[in-house]
């Protein structure tokens, strides 16, 4: 069922990880969060952007299973960039908005062993499962995975290190 400790021990995890995100972005102008400075396609707004578009489908996955995720695929290249007309404090308002929903999901569940399908694909092991901590868990793990992406892409921008 999971204690409220737990829940404040991973929704406090979860946070610790937006945190060091959103330092990666601190100070930057519009313009820098829209460069590309690496071969790849990412550039610091457009992972914002992708963080805040996948803890929401998750959290949608919490309530709702699978498919309460769908939607919002049409241009998935699209999400790891700022859009003309995007900006910075935009998008680190809506990721804001998006982590304090979580939150308020997390701890307003009855129990984090509550369990859904997980979606086809092919990374997933056909007819698992996963349970509202394992969502949880991959929300972390995906949030700091991208903070070191984040990362170097804010040093080969102006040579800072946001989070080492």
């Amino acid at each position: 069922m999971g204690s409220a400790q737990e829940r404040e021990e991973l929704v406090e995890s979860l946070d610790r990880r937006r945190f060091l995100l959103r330092r990666t972005v601190h100070g930057l102008t519009d313009e820098e969060a829209a460069r590309r400075t690496t071969v790849s396609e990412l550039t610091l707004g457009g992972l914002i952007k992708h963080v805040a578009s996948v803890e929401a489908r998750w959290a949608r996955f919490v309530t709702g299973g699978a498919e309460a995720m769908r939607g919002g695929e049409e241009d998935w290249a699209g999400q790891f960039r700022m859009a003309e007309g995007e900006t910075l404090e935009g998008l680190l308002a809506a990721y804001e908005e998006v982590g304090r929903a979580t939150d308020e999901l997390l701890r307003g569940l009855p129990d984090l062993d509550l369990a859904h399908p997980l979606p086809p694909a092919p990374w997933f092991e056909p007819g698992a499962r996963w349970s509202a901590r394992q969502v949880v868990l991959h929300l972390i793990a995906e949030t700091a995975q991208h903070t070191g992406h984040a990362d170097i892409i804010r040093e080969s921008l102006d040579g800072v290190r946001a989070t080492g």
